[in-house]
């Protein structure tokens, strides 16, 4: 599957630091590698969404909009019932969002050792007349898309701080630099999501090799079998404390057929699911 990049392959301006693209598409997407070249706020119109970060991950309705941070991410998109699937995109600099900072005189007042590169928020009647001026804007001229999209940006973040707190805008500009606790992160924080190796190295930006080498140096083990371990430590979980059957959670936790798990649990545990329930 090939990157693609965001909003360069939209064919939109980038040099501009503020743009609206209404997005509409027929085709559902899963787990499509995305290479976020600037923040972006995805307001969802119809179907549903799910991003992958390496430090985060989240599922929407249309009944929820998001915020994400410029990097690395696997991005699903579900059409809905009516097999369409539709948002509106507001992507933004670091460098009008420092801006944006400065103009207002804006703090960090909610300090926190990490940040999330995703953030997920409600509609309200506020918000749902934001997303039809958007949609307004998009099909007026170019020139004058550029000159109303500022204000709408600066419009947008007036209010989520007003709502919230300015914890969400210096989410998006503060970097961890310390690639050691951002790879396990990304390792721990995914183990129960079905993702390949190739995505896992596309999430920490490595080659697979490279990841390989890593984890092995981190976790002393393959990452195959690391993973395998850890899902089969949470089936055994969800056996014991949940009273869950194996037919209801070998897919959950990476197996594509009951006999392939129960196989890899008798082989961790010596015992089958079901004796081990009894």
């Amino acid at each position: 599957m090939n990157t693609i990049q965001l909003p360069n392959a939209l064919d939109l301006e980038t040099s501009q630091a503020v743009q609206i693209y209404h997005y509409r598409t027929s085709k559902e997407i899963s787990k499509q590698q995305i290479i976020l070249n600037q923040n972006a706020f995805s307001f969802l119109i119809e179907g549903s969404k799910e991003v992958i970060f390496n430090n985060s991950s989240i599922s929407i309705d249309n009944h929820r909009f998001l915020i994400m941070k410029s990097g690395h991410c696997l991005m699903t998109e579900k059409l809905s019932e009516i097999k369409n699937y539709t948002s509106i995109l507001l992507f933004f600099t670091n460098e009008i969002l420092f801006k944006f900072i400065q103009k207002f005189g804006l703090t960090n007042n909610k300090l926190s050792s990490e940040y999330k590169s995703i953030h997920s928020f409600k509609y309200d009647e506020f918000i749902k007349r934001f997303v039809d001026s958007l949609i307004d804007i998009s099909k007026l001229s170019k020139t004058t898309q550029i000159k109303l999209a500022e204000i709408k940006f600066e419009e947008i973040m007036l209010y989520l701080i007003e709502k919230h707190d300015t914890s969400i805008l210096f989410s998006l500009i503060l970097h961890n630099d310390n690639l050691t606790q951002n790879f396990t992160r990304t390792v721990e924080r995914n183990q129960l999501n079905k993702l390949s190796l190739k995505q896992l190295a596309f999430l920490c930006n490595m080659s697979i090799s490279t990841f390989k080498r890593e984890f092995e140096k981190h976790y002393s083990e393959s990452p195959i079998k690391w993973f395998q371990n850890k899902r089969l430590e949470h089936a055994h979980y969800l056996l014991n404390h949940k009273q869950k059957k194996s037919s209801e959670i070998y897919f959950e936790v990476g197996y594509e057929n009951l006999s392939s798990f129960i196989q890899a649990y008798k082989s961790k545990y010596h015992i089958t699911p079901k004796q081990h329930q009894k």
